[in-house]
Formats: C-alpha cells, sequence, structure tokens
C-alpha cells in the first residue's frame, strides 16, 4: 500500500525554500539527500480499459532501474492519497503484464488487457530531489518534483512536494505534512499525477 501527502508548490522560490529548509534538518537522514530523473511511462489499451477501471499500469526508468507498478483502488482527501500498490523490477520498459501474474489483481489486470495492445498514453519526465527522515520512529521520505506531463500532442507542468510514508502511522505522516503546509503556505492536492493526466486527455479529445 502506498500512502503519501501531496502539496502543489507555488514557486521555484517555495520550492528552493524547502530543499533547504532546516525544518527537518534534525531528522534528516545522513547521506539520504540525491537527484534523480525519472521517465515515467503509463500504458493503456485504446479504449482505456484500465483507466475505466480505476487502474494505472506504469514502467519508470530511475538511472539504471526499471521498475513495473500496478495502482489501484485509490482515495484521496486533504492532500492524502491512499492506494494500493505492487512494484516488480523489470529489464524493459515495453510493456508486459505477465510479470504481475503471481498477485491477485496481476490476474485480474491480465484478464482485463488479454489480447488488447497496450501503449504508452501519457508520459511524465521530472527532476526529483528528495531525502529521507526519521521523526519518533516513523520513516518518511520527503521529494521535490518538476517536471512536466505529455500526451497526444499536449503538455502540463508538474510541480510538487510529496511526503511519502515508509514506516509508522498515518497520524505522523499528517502531522509532518501539516508542519511544511503552515510554513510555507502549500495548497493540498488531491489529485495524483495520473488522474490529472487522464483529465489533460479529456479536455483535448
Amino acid at each position: 500500500m502506498e500512502i503519501e501527502l501531496k502539496y502543489n508548490i507555488p514557486g521555484e522560490n517555495i520550492e528552493k525554500a524547502i530543499w533547504e529548509n532546516e525544518l527537518f534538518a534534525q531528522y534528516e537522514e545522513e547521506d539520504s539527500r540525491e537527484e534523480v530523473m525519472l521517465d515515467n511511462r503509463y500504458f493503456d489499451t485504446e479504449d482505456y480499459d484500465l483507466a475505466g477501471n480505476e487502474i494505472a499500469y506504469r514502467v519508470r526508468t530511475e538511472g539504471d532501474r526499471l521498475v513495473a507498478s500496478l495502482k489501484w483502488k485509490g482515495h484521496s482527501e486533504d492532500g492524502l492519497h491512499v492506494r494500493e500498490e505492487i512494484n516488480v523490477p523489470v529489464t524493459s520498459c515495453e510493456p508486459d503484464p505477465e510479470v504481475f501474474e503471481e498477485s491477485r489483481v496481476g490476474s485480474e489486470f491480465m484478464e482485463l488487457v488479454r489480447g488488447r495492445k497496450l501503449e504508452c498514453f501519457l508520459e511524465m519526465k521530472v527532476c526529483r530531489k528528495r531525502f529521507r527522515i526519521d521523526v519518533d520512529g516513523a520513516i518518511f521520505e520527503v521529494s521535490i518534483d518538476r517536471g512536466e506531463m505529455v500526451t497526444h500532442g499536449e503538455r502540463a507542468p508538474i510541480h510538487e512536494v510529496e511526503i511519502e510514508l515508509f514506516s509508522g502511522d498515518t497520524e505522523s505522516l499528517v502531522k509532518v505534512g501539516a508542519q511544511l503546509q503552515e510554513k510555507y503556505g502549500l495548497e493540498p492536492e488531491d489529485k495524483s499525477k495520473y488522474a490529472r493526466g487522464i483529465e489533460l486527455i479529456k479536455r483535448h479529445k
């Protein structure tokens, strides 16, 4: 399961301030800071059968790593996103539903797309700055994302901060998010990047 908070970043000055912020300095894990390039490719059938069933199928390139992901049953409120997720290391960025065959939802996913061609309909290129913090035994990853999503020639910017819960309880996550939100006046983002991409497609059909 994936549990994270999302907030919109209103400008470069706020992004810089969050990255250089001393708010979490005492909790930051040593040597956890890094900057990575992410290339996220989302696949679906021609009729968007996966989107219609609220399933996201993504293959992410992160440096030399390739990871295929299925996400489903998502809901969000006040920037808090909770959804089921499966991640599987892969060796190709081409779609291969069979990598999920050992899971229950993977079997359902394979049945849904059986005999149908899967195509990349949405791509997101993101520069991610991230670091980990440990607050009273709860571990989080703070990520600052800047990039854009592209679909059928249409583009939209990505500029947000995420705080993902790695271990601990959701209450601790909400407390950490509240500190960051209050300090910088951040607006919660209830839509995932994927959901915003689907909206972009619908607007330009």
